[in-house]
């Protein structure tokens, strides 16, 4: 009888994941798991999804779950500790709590401004901060942060300019905190996905609609066929770089940032 040889490229790793209720985060999560990684998941909402409970009820020794409102500084340092409490120091950060909104920029007003870069800027510097501050503490070997940034860093959009912007921040933190923590061998890149077919898109494609004039689905299939490849991703077709830029199969890159987008944003 053959037997499976299963690669357990994350084995003894704690991997912390935010924004982990669904769509990419939850789908990494999974993939974390199935890698051998024990996981403390995040997200805004007081009780996990359906779907993340599942998760949790499969995996009852190595996931949990802490409600946590990034924007709140000692809501971080309570989820930070709680994590540790549970499984240890963590040696890994997939840092992809983030929210979207869009206006026509002469339009876009200060509450949605400072909302958007509360929670996709402030809320992933302090939660990258705090967990580099506890892996230097602790020495962790290997060390890896994954932030999510998007292809919106890379562009500007006229009627996404925030989320834009607070995505360019994210690269920008990632390669400044990579210099940083090099002298600690603690690496940090980050993931660029494209156009990811997550719950959000509907949210994200009434607002075109709205602004475009467009019918509702209209821009979700313009977009989906604008890719090279010639369709929209899934939230798992992120999981192999989350988990490759986690792993120790990628001990010698950092500072970088990933495009996972079908040949969209060419670098």
């Amino acid at each position: 009888m053959n037997s499976i040889v299963v690669n357990l490229r994350l084995q003894d790793k704690h991997a912390l994941l935010t924004g982990a209720a669904g769509g990419i985060g939850l789908a990494v999560a999974t993939a974390y798991l199935q890698h051998g990684a024990r996981c403390t998941v995040a997200d805004i909402g007081a009780q996990p999804t359906p779907e993340l409970g599942a998760l949790i009820s499969a995996h009852p020794d190595t996931l949990h779950y802490v409600r946590t409102d990034v924007t709140e500084l000692a809501q971080i340092d309570a989820l930070i500790a709680a994590a540790q409490q549970r499984f240890g120091p963590i040696t890994t950060l997939f840092n992809n709590a983030a929210i979207f909104d869009m206006a026509p920029l002469l339009d876009s007003g200060e509450a949605m401004f400072d909302k958007m870069f509360a929670v996709n800027v402030k809320g992933a510097f302090f939660v990258m901060q705090k967990v580099l501050t506890q892996m230097v503490a602790h020495k962790v070997q290997g060390g890896a942060v994954v932030n999510m940034a998007s292809q919106a860093g890379r562009r500007g959009e006229a009627l996404v300019s925030h989320y834009c912007a607070t995505k360019a921040a994210v690269i920008s933190y990632t390669q400044s905190a990579a210099l940083a923590m090099a002298p600690h061998k603690i690496r940090v890149n980050g993931i660029a996905p494209g156009v990811i077919a997550t719950p959000m898109w509907q949210h994200v494609d009434a607002l075109f609609a709205k602004y475009e004039n467009l019918p509702l689905g209209e821009k979700k299939k313009r977009v989906g066929e604008a890719v090279p490849l010639g369709y929209m991703g899934e939230p798992g077709d992120i999981c192999g770089a989350a988990v490759f830029l986690a792993s120790d199969e990628a001990s010698y890159i950092t500072a970088q940032t990933l495009n996972v987008d079908g040949g969209s944003v060419m670098s």
